[in-house]
């Protein structure tokens, strides 16, 4: 074997082993890491394999004799080196590392007698030589493509430059463009809405002129129908006016016929028929009055009756007069017969010479009167004339306050002032009684001067000199008026409104007189007094004096007039019979039950009314008979008796079959209080939890 042959198996087999297979980059001028190679350590390079492939194509011709000298010998070692070839041939996929060419050379430097050391140190320098070129040449490449980078960055930056101020510019005119059109279409809509405003001006225009000709038109209608209604109002309050003279006429000259004018002169004459006959017409005027009032106005036919009516009542009354004419030439030719008749009769008593004394008279009881009295008591009507007197003077004290009509502040201060009075009085009710006693503060504390909150303002009299006058009258006469509204409808209210006025009555007695002067004035009944019908009077005007509501020219019911007047003579009831129970209980009542007591008796002492007279007095002894009963015991019971067995028979005359209802319920009441002998509590009044609730 030839060493030659052995050196490139060798070879052959360093380039199949593990170095050998490693692998080497043909553009490595394209990589970053060129520039790794001159800070690598010395060492062969990666082209040595090609210069070996070189050489060994060189040195292959010298040994082809040789082969051809001992062909099947060398076999093998041709298809070594055939694949040796193949295995460093340029175009095959592997090739030497620098280490691997550097190995073959130290240890097989016996088998590669042909390649001289010289000649591999020449190599070895080439191969150096040219991968210097080549990382200068990698340095320039770099170099100018940094360069080029560079250049091509700026350029690139030149550009997004020129195309920012372009877009910047674009931009900057496109918000001109549309602001100028926003500023177009807003002076367009400005246009518009001036135009529409112009237009709908003219229309307003149009419009109220239009509406003005139709106001124009209904005005002049109206006014037109307004004087027609007026007309016809004038009309029928003169025919109105004309029916109530009649009455007022009718109702004179049935007061002439007297029916007791029997017991006085003429003992023979019976008046009753002219009376009954006279009461008829007074009815049949009234009744036909009464119609017409609730109908609106009397038609001329209306008018035309009652002037017959009245034609008849001075035939009547003509008749009547004829009639007693007579009975008094008759009377007066008896007289003159009884007179001489005397006179003999003298004659013959002087002659009488026998003298005996005349007989002691025995008076054993009181003589019965024929009948009741109709006006009321001399000190009773002095004692309502008081009390009215004070209620004019106490009206004529706020006249500043009153009669105020340009000065804002006054009336300001009069509105404040009226609800501070009025509010907490229509909040009493059935209520608890810690509520009661704050509403009494709340008055108390008015009327002492001190200030009070008011519909959230702040209100006291002293911001008025007349202040004080003004809610004295105020709170008396809403007093009366809770007792004529509240108490008329719920019978139980009468007994927390009554504690309160009781109490403020108690601490301010001025309220109280003026208490009694709105009730008298409203329900003369509680005095009592009948007011009696005088020359002059218009009958509108007599029945105000009577208690009735009278609103363009009609007079209200008789149910609602008389569910008034029991509720205002039930609170009186409660009134005399109840004390504030956180007053001082040292003094008397201001009004207490001895004028309940007074009251009572000179109801029975006056003629009784009809349907009133019964309605009053079982209001009154329902809500006050057991504070009586218990106050005067036996005296309390004969007049009970009195009422059941004289005095209830009276009312019973007089009552007409449509006017029984009162009647009855109140013999009912007397007959059950006689039978049991007690008088019951009344409804709703106040317990001592009342006042701890």
């Amino acid at each position: 074997m030839q060493p030659g042959r052995l050196r490139w198996e060798t070879l052959a087999a360093l380039r199949t082993s593990s170095k050998g297979q490693l692998s080497y980059c043909r553009h490595w001028l394209r990589d970053e890491d060129i520039l790794e190679g001159c800070m690598a350590p010395l060492m062969l390079s990666s082209y040595a394999g090609w210069v070996l492939d070189r050489v060994v194509g060189q040195s292959a011709p010298e040994t082809a004799p040789s082969r051809s000298s001992t062909p099947k010998k060398s076999t093998p070692h041709s298809d070594q080196t055939s694949s040796l070839e193949k295995a460093v041939s340029p175009a095959g996929q592997q090739g030497f590392s620098p280490l691997s060419s550097a190995i073959l050379l130290e240890t097989d430097q016996e088998v590669f007698p042909n390649v001289l050391p010289s000649k591999v140190t020449e190599v070895e320098g080439y191969i150096r030589m040219y991968e210097e070129i080549h990382r200068l040449k990698g340095k320039e490449g770099l170099r100018q493509r940094q360069e080029q980078q560079e250049q091509m960055v700026r350029a690139v930056y030149d550009l997004a430059s020129e195309q920012l101020k372009r877009f910047d510019e674009l931009k900057e005119l496109k918000q001109h463009q549309e602001f100028q059109d926003l500023r177009e279409v807003m002076e367009k809509s400005s246009k518009e809405a001036q135009g529409q405003q112009e237009k709908l001006k003219e229309e307003h225009r149009h419009r109220a002129k239009v509406l003005n000709l139709k106001l124009r038109e209904a005005e002049q209608q109206r006014q037109r129908q307004e004087e027609l209604e007026r007309l016809r109002k004038e009309e029928g309050q003169e025919r109105l006016r004309r029916l109530y003279s009649i009455q007022e006429e009718v109702l004179q000259l049935n007061q002439q016929i007297d029916p007791n004018y029997k017991h006085k002169d003429l003992p023979r004459i019976d008046l009753s028929v002219y009376s009954n006959r006279g009461n008829q017409i007074c009815g049949l005027v009234s009744g036909l009055i009464r119609t017409t009032s609730e109908r609106g106005f009397p038609t001329q036919a209306d008018v035309a009756n009652t002037e017959r009516a009245l034609q008849e009542m001075r035939g009547l009354i003509s008749s009547m007069q004829q009639e007693i004419a007579a009975a008094v030439e008759e009377k007066k030719r008896k007289d003159e017969e009884e007179e001489r008749e005397k006179q003999k009769e003298l004659l013959k008593k002087e002659q009488m010479t026998a003298q005996t004394p005349a007989p002691a008279q025995h008076s054993g009881g009181k003589q019965q009167k024929e009948g009741l009295q109709v006006k009321a008591e001399e000190s009773t009507m002095q004692w309502y004339q008081q009390l009215q007197d004070a209620a004019d003077q106490c009206i004529a004290s706020f006249s500043a306050i009153s009669n105020c009509k340009d000065n804002n502040e006054v009336k300001k201060i009069k509105m404040d002032l009226q609800k501070a009075a009025t509010i907490p009085v229509s909040q009493i009710s059935s209520i608890a009684g810690s509520q009661l006693r704050e509403i009494f503060d709340k008055i108390n504390n008015l009327l002492s001067g001190k200030s009070v909150q008011s519909g959230g303002r702040t209100v006291s009299v002293t911001q008025h000199p007349q202040g004080l006058d003004f809610v004295y009258y105020k709170l008396a006469e809403k007093f009366v008026n809770q007792g004529e509204e509240e108490v008329a409808s719920h019978h139980e209210a009468a007994f927390p409104i009554a504690v309160v006025a009781s109490g403020i009555w108690e601490i301010h007695p001025r309220v109280g007189d003026l208490i009694l002067a709105h009730l008298h004035k409203k329900c003369p009944y509680s005095v009592p007094f009948y007011p009696a019908f005088k020359d002059g009077t218009s009958l509108e005007e007599y029945q105000r004096m009577l208690g009735y509501q009278v609103k363009d020219s009609k007079t209200e019911q008789q149910d609602n007039f008389l569910k008034r007047m029991s509720g205002m003579i039930r609170l009186y009831a409660a009134i005399i019979q109840l004390r504030w129970p956180y007053g001082n209980r040292q003094g008397a009542h201001p009004h207490g039950l001895n004028h309940g007591w007074r009251w009572l008796a000179q109801m029975l002492n006056m003629e009784p009314l009809a349907d009133v007279t019964a309605t009053l007095l079982f209001d009154f002894l329902e809500v006050c008979g057991n504070a009586l009963m218990k106050q005067y015991q036996v005296q309390f019971w004969k007049m009970m008796l009195l009422i059941r067995e004289d005095y209830f028979p009276r009312i019973e005359a007089i009552t007409s079959s449509g006017q029984m209802g009162s009647l009855m319920r109140f013999k009912q009441f007397l007959e059950k209080c006689l039978q049991q002998k007690e008088i019951p509590l009344p409804k709703g009044s106040l317990h001592p939890s009342f006042w701890r609730s």
